[in-house]
């Protein structure tokens, strides 16, 4: 909005005027007008600002490190599709199965799974899939397949699948270390008071039926 020309002694007057303006009935911001003056055009304008109302009802709470608290969690892999299952697992280690989840900090729980060597693949994946890397030198891509991945190290397959639906860096990593997997029914974590989640009664498609 442009206006009159004011003088010098006017421009000293408006700069630093501020008004503010009642917010909008049933809204958390409050809006504030203040004049600004443009001394080489000798206009003056208007410019509206929106500032977030300081509203503790209202305001997103985020967790703090004292109040961070982690539960064990336990799958049985056995004849669980491997994206299905990295995507249950990711959510928990994550902490998104929690009304408090905190994007920024390590606020999910640990998992365990056992019975990793009989986990399964939809269609022809375990035989055509292919896992890339590269040494870092010139033509020094390497693949692989599960099938072949599966024989040197059975829980690999799982752990890649849900290390690529974490986040990246530092809290990815963070993150990822709290999957804990085993071969077998055995582990040492049974003093940790286990939750056992059923795959199955999560999702009839979890689970690959013969």
């Amino acid at each position: 909005m442009q206006g009159a020309q004011y003088s010098s002694n006017a421009y000293r007057f408006f700069e630093n005027i501020l008004f503010s303006c009642k917010p909008a009935i049933g809204t958390n911001r409050q809006y504030k007008t203040y004049q600004k003056i443009d001394i080489k055009q000798h206009k003056y304008q208007f410019d509206f600002v929106i500032i977030n109302s300081i509203n503790p009802r209202t305001m997103t709470k985020f967790l703090k490190k004292d109040q961070l608290s982690s539960i064990w969690y336990e799958i049985d892999a056995k004849n669980a599709v491997v994206g299905r299952l990295a995507s249950v697992i990711s959510k928990i280690i994550r902490g998104k199965n929690k009304a408090t989840y905190t994007p920024h900090m390590d606020s999910g729980d640990f998992v365990v799974v056992k019975n990793i060597e009989q986990v399964k693949f939809t269609g022809k994946k375990f035989q055509n899939k292919k896992y890339y890397r590269h040494t870092g030198y010139p033509g020094g891509i390497k693949e692989t397949t599960p099938e072949k991945l599966k024989e040197k190290k059975p829980g690999e397959t799982l752990k890649l699948a849900v290390k690529r639906m974490l986040p990246g860096g530092v809290l990815g990593k963070k993150q990822l270390t709290k999957l804990k997997i085993y071969s077998g029914d055995d582990h040492p974590h049974s003093a940790q008071n286990l939750k056992v989640i059923e795959l199955d009664k999560l999702n009839t498609k979890n689970i690959v039926r013969n």
